[in-house]
């Protein structure tokens, strides 16, 4: 897939992946837009990176209905939609855990939003001549972590879905749908599980992802989450041991 000249949408740009992401992008020739719920933070964001925003939040069915409205008015050559915002929960299941309030708000920004966005904008990006949607789910989307259940149990449910949409969308439309499976990146996000300390940078996240696009590779690994698939495959019982190992 060519990624110049495209108009690029990405959820939760002011920080992280979405931010490097952003960043590379428009440095390559793109129209960059970012999206995220806080204005100053995403005002800052759009400043430093030269791109565009706008503030809404994802989660908010009637929010996106209005980010829809303005992106066919003002951006209707948009073509590529990046699915970039999270929120997880660093905890063990068992009692008092509240698990089922983490695992809801976990849903919706991790998976109820991208899947009512994807949807919302697809009669937009089928006009495209070229498209593509990309979700960033994890490594935690093949096998989970016992620190962070109910997130591994959204990214789980993102890459099913997006494995779905690909398939679906390859038959009769010009819409390439990839999978981003990070490991551990270094954001905001990620400092109560060693993100600081352990992370990758998220320009390295950013460069897989430019370069997974350009060369079509719908599964698009970044750091060790290659070798953890292919461990996964071989041996799951293992390598869930592996993975989990110290944590429970």
């Amino acid at each position: 897939m060519k990624m110049t000249n495209k108009t690029v949408l990405i959820t939760g740009g002011g920080s992280g992946i979405g931010y490097a992401t952003a960043k590379l992008l428009s440095e390559k020739g793109n129209n960059v837009i970012i999206l995220g719920r806080n204005q100053e933070k995403l005002a800052k964001a759009a400043n430093e990176l030269g791109v565009n925003y706008i503030v809404t939040d994802v989660t908010d069915a009637g929010a996106v209905d209005n980010l829809v409205a303005k992106l066919e008015a003002d951006y209707n050559n948009l073509s590529v939609l990046i699915n970039n915002a999270g929120v997880g929960f660093v905890y063990k299941l068992g009692e008092g855990a509240n698990a089922a309030e983490k695992a809801r708000q976990e849903f919706e920004t991790n998976y109820f939003a991208p899947v009512r966005l994807i949807e919302a904008l697809l009669p937009l990006l089928k006009k495209q001549p070229e498209a593509a949607i990309v979700n960033i789910t994890s490594n935690v989307a093949f096998h989970p972590l016992v620190v962070l259940p109910t997130y591994s149990d959204a990214k789980t449910a993102l890459h099913s879905h997006s494995v779905a949409l690909r398939l679906t969308l390859s038959s009769d439309t010009n819409v390439k749908v990839f999978e981003v499976m990070p490991s551990l990146i270094n954001t905001d996000a990620t400092k109560d599980m060693g993100g600081e300390q352990n992370g990758l940078p998220p320009e390295v996240a950013a460069q897989d992802i430019y370069n997974g696009m350009s060369d079509n590779r719908y599964e698009i690994f970044v750091g060790e989450a290659e070798k953890q698939y292919a461990d996964y495959f071989a041996d799951p019982k293992a390598a869930i041991a592996q993975f989990n190992k110290g944590l429970y």
